[in-house]
């Protein structure tokens, strides 16, 4: 069975998978990780998958990260995550950090180990609000002017998830998952400003709105400088896709060629749940 591929456009960032992925997932995984290399961001549309059809479809890409937090996790389902404004009991059912968040970010950026592939997958959809945006970092970097190109060659930047968890809380009001969250304590790492990807050979930038706290071999106020001029020009419009969910839609996208960030959702009147698997 060939895999059924429509590119969003003609620069070849996303593309749309015609397939039935509760079926036929394990026969098309090899077609499934190579699209999602060259295209960067899959969306699969009209999907009716369990959570294990969810493991199985995430495993087509790597292997699942089970070191999730454990306070949104799926049980007995080991790397799968809840994703949700919802309230039960007084509390969220699953990660969320405010109505308002929007953070550009590569997942996981403050872990030593990057996320190779992020899934995500719609069940309780909005009817406004809570669009998912994506970046395509890989041509926002080919699109750089050489000169810019050349300047940030072999920069590294530093990772923090203790920053990243007192923005997220100064934008949410204090409701900030990561700042609670079992990871809290990680310490800080340190990526390069530009990867090249392990498949591809593609270069791409990973950047963070929140979560980078500087360039380590520049002061602070150049090194803001620097990343909110990359940020401001990979997240311009001719580089972006925005998501607009609907109920069984699956997107996959591969996290070391893409910055993403949620959308605003009024959560007192548009209720969102989706589950996420990860994989290295």
């Amino acid at each position: 069975m060939d895999l059924s591929l429509r590119p969003l456009d003609e620069n070849g960032f996303g593309a749309i998978v015609d397939a039935n992925l509760a079926i036929h997932a394990e026969s098309l995984a090899p077609q499934l990780a190579a699209a999602l290399h060259q295209h960067r961001l899959l969306i699969v549309p009209g999907q009716h998958l369990t959570h294990a059809d969810l493991l199985t479809v995430a495993s087509c890409f790597g292997t699942v990260d089970t070191s999730v937090d454990r306070r949104y996790a799926v049980g007995g389902f080991p790397g799968l995550t809840v994703i949700s404004n919802i309230v039960e009991d007084g509390k969220h059912i699953g990660v969320y950090d405010g109505d308002n968040e929007e953070e550009w970010h590569a997942d996981n950026s403050f872990k030593p180990q990057l996320t190779s592939a992020t899934m995500l997958y719609s069940v309780i959809t909005p009817q406004r609000g809570g669009e998912t945006r994506f970046a395509d970092a890989t041509r926002a970097y080919a699109g750089l002017p050489p000169a810019v190109q050349q300047r940030i060659e072999g920069m590294r930047a530093v990772h923090s998830i203790e920053q990243l968890g007192e923005l997220q809380s100064q934008a949410s009001g204090g409701q900030s998952s990561i700042a609670a969250g079992s990871l809290a304590a990680s310490p800080e790492v340190v990526h390069p400003l530009v990867l090249t990807h392990p498949v591809t050979g593609a270069r791409s930038l990973l950047l963070g709105s929140m979560v980078i706290s500087g360039i380590t071999t520049l002061a602070e106020q150049e090194s803001r400088a620097l990343l909110e001029e990359l940020l401001e020009h990979t997240t311009s419009a001719p580089y972006v896709y925005s998501h607009r969910w609907k109920q069984g839609d699956l997107v996959v996208w591969d996290n070391l060629a893409t910055l993403h960030t949620a959308s605003p959702c009024d959560s007192s009147r548009h209720r969102r749940l989706l589950y996420r698997a990860a994989v290295r």
